[in-house]
């Protein structure tokens, strides 16, 4: 089982109040990459007390710790999801905004031999897919 964002936050040392508490919870448990206004919608329901600007600033907070990461997807709105260890690439639906998690090792293979090619060694890399659903 992976750490959770708030474990995360004890283990960087981030102080938690109970509505960064509840912001943490809420995008632990998204499976989604939700973007700040469906963040403070999910946590308005647990909460009527936070506001807005506590949710753009706890996932400020998080993101310069971190914890989460923050995806400029385009065309839309800054959209956040829990960082993890294992690493993947995104292909989005530019139709419905569905966001799909991938991995694949033959372009992992073929990122490093591009750098190496240009006299690289490749240390990081973010991949994004932008599609639409063909009919059948």
């Amino acid at each position: 089982m992976s750490e959770t964002i708030e474990q995360k936050c004890i283990a960087k040392g981030v102080k938690l109040t109970e509505q960064r508490r509840i912001i943490a919870k809420v995008m632990s448990e998204a499976t989604d990459h939700p973007d700040v206004d469906e963040l403070y919608n999910r946590v308005s329901k647990i909460d009527t007390k936070i506001s807005i600007a506590t949710v753009y600033r706890t996932v400020k907070l998080f993101e310069e710790s971190g914890i989460v990461a923050k995806h400029d997807f385009k065309g839309g709105k800054a959209r956040y999801e829990e960082l993890s260890e294992s690493h993947h690439d995104h292909l989005i639906d530019i139709k419905t905004g569905e966001i799909i998690e991938f991995v694949d090792d033959e372009i992992e293979k073929l990122q490093k031999k591009v750098a190496e090619k240009y006299g690289y060694e490749l240390v990081d890399h973010k991949l994004e897919l932008y599609g639409v659903k063909k009919n059948k």
